[in-house]
């Protein structure tokens, strides 16, 4: 019986313990569940030291309100993306289940589509394939090559001037303008979608949108290329879309981070010291000052004035502390081709981004980033079409009137046109250069080189790039065709030089000069017999 008795006091005590522990533990987490929260999480009354009375209630029910909101924008996109991606499985069903009924011989179901319809949907996917998309296609010859229009919010680039239309211009017919609308409408859903951004993604608009190209393949529709301004400095976000004669549909979304990317501009020079201190100021705003990721490699032919140009090299150097600089002197005639081909291997380091830059370019900052983002090692170069200066002495009536060179470098017809035969400025990775095979060295003095290497691309596999650009300027300057020019050569130069000078108006207006100030003198003595 005591033994009894013992183990009964044991078996309490125990129970007991257990009991004041579990009492313990409920007061715990009683303590817990009333502790005042943080004031990131309450949702309360007013704050102590907050407004109160009407005032404070108001502030907590439209802070209720805005969370109200953003949680109902949040379930519709995901409804949104929710309906898009069951009409994607269904339509797949629906195709196999089509295909396999058709395999089995039992012939199409009624309530699947018919069979034209999906020949349709399987024409209008492989139109994205057959475009020249994802690779480059060979092409014959240079006039085989389809260019790329640029486009802003505001303004078009376009190539395709003809007498009516001019280089820069607003998309006034509804047509263009309602496609580009839509085509950047598209790309700003894609990047707003619940799929594509996290849940503290900031939302996109076209106040992000910073430049477009697009071009048609007439046969098989329209690519487009919409940058977009990243999260963080110097980076992109890019949207690829393509519309087959149809809707448009998204082929590639990527990330771009330009941030390491850096740009070897290569000159070849001989002489022109005074062109050369003109590039240089622009080289310091532009490279130095603005974009910072820049090494300038300067190829100069021959000895005369070279001490002054090392010396315009030297004092940049100095006075902006640069130093990602190479001079390199060539004995010898100038030959532009070698002088960019002996630039182009002379660097030593990592693959890097060439630009094959003349003298008398004017060149911005956002046309660094333009040629970064269209460049690709293996897959992609690029040939910029620049605004090509007329003479400013014949734009502007006299010398005197002749504005500063940034009030010049305006985009329209009076003042300039899209140099559009010419393919010597580029942007292209060395590695491509070096495995296209490079200059033809043979090529003496002016012209010819560029459209070779032009050429060479084309009929390779990478995709060439060619469009209009608003940062990239040919400066006016007097063009000399000397003699020693091959018979081809000479005529490149004569009607380079012919282009140059001034538009159809103004030649036409120095042509028929003398019936101009014949018929003025007339209108002078008609309004003076009047008089008498």
């Amino acid at each position: 019986m005591r033994m009894v008795r013992r183990g009964l006091l044991a078996w309490v005590s125990r129970v007991g313990v257990l009991l004041v522990l579990l009492c313990c533990a409920i007061s715990v987490l009683y303590m817990l569940a009333c502790t005042p929260k943080g004031d990131e999480e309450r949702l309360g009354l007013p704050r102590a030291n907050g407004p109160t009375g009407k005032e404070g209630y108001q502030a907590v029910l439209q802070e209720w309100e805005e969370q109200h909101r953003n949680y109902i924008g949040s379930l519709k996109r995901q409804i949104a993306q929710l309906k898009e991606e069951l009409q994607e499985r269904s339509e797949q069903l629906r195709h196999a289940q089509y295909h396999a009924s058709e395999a089995a011989g039992l012939g199409p179901d009624p309530g699947l589509p018919e069979k034209p319809q999906a020949d349709l949907l399987t024409f209008l996917r492989s139109q994205v394939d057959r475009a020249e998309v994802h690779a480059g296609v060979k092409l014959a010859t240079e006039y085989a090559a389809v260019p790329f229009d640029s486009f802003t919010l505001q303004k078009v680039y376009q190539l395709e001037t003809g007498l009516t239309r001019h280089p820069e211009e607003k998309p006034v017919r509804k047509d263009k303008r309602d496609e580009l609308v839509e085509a950047i409408e598209s790309a700003l859903e894609t990047l707003n979608s619940p799929a594509e951004s996290g849940p503290n993604q900031r939302l996109y608009t076209a106040a992000d949108f910073i430049e477009g190209i697009y071009r048609t393949e007439r046969d098989k529709g329209t690519l487009y290329e919409l940058t977009f301004k990243g999260d963080h400095k110097h980076e992109f976000r890019r949207l690829v879309l393509f519309r087959p004669f149809g809707p448009i549909m998204k082929v590639k979304k990527e990330k771009l981070s330009m941030a390491n990317t850096l740009i070897n501009i290569i000159v070849p020079l001989a002489q022109r010291v005074d062109k050369f201190r003109q590039f240089m100021q622009n080289f310091r705003e532009m490279c130095i000052q603005q974009d910072g990721r820049v090494h300038l490699t300067v190829v100069y032919f021959g000895k005369e004035e070279m001490n002054e140009v090392k010396g315009i090299l030297e004092n940049t150097s100095k006075a902006a502390n640069f130093r990602n600089f190479t001079f390199i002197p060539l004995s010898g005639e100038f030959s532009r081709g070698k002088g960019l081909d002996v630039g182009a291997r002379f660097w030593k380091g990592s693959n890097v981004l060439l630009f094959f830059c003349d003298v008398d370019i004017y060149f911005t900052s956002e046309f660094l980033n333009t040629c970064r983002l269209n460049t690709q090692p293996g897959k992609k170069v690029f040939y910029p079409v620049l605004f090509s200066q007329y003479n400013p002495s014949l734009v502007y009536g006299r010398h005197d009137a002749v504005p500063p060179l940034e009030q010049q470098l305006v985009i329209k017809k009076e003042t300039g046109f899209w140099r559009d035969f010419g393919f010597g400025m580029t942007c292209q990775y060395r590695s491509d250069f070096i495995n296209i095979g490079g200059f033809d060295l043979d090529i003496k003095g002016w012209g010819g080189e560029d459209v070779h290497l032009y050429r060479k691309y084309l009929h390779s596999n990478l995709v060439v790039v060619r469009t209009p650009v608003r940062g990239l300027f040919h400066l006016w300057h007097k063009k000399r065709c000397v003699d020693e020019l091959s018979p081809e050569q000479y005529k490149m130069c004569m009607q380079s030089k012919a282009m140059n000078e001034a538009s159809h108006g103004q030649l036409g207006m120095l042509v028929f000069r003398h019936e101009i100030e014949a018929h003025l003198r007339k209108q002078k003595q008609k309004t003076n017999s009047k008089k008498t």
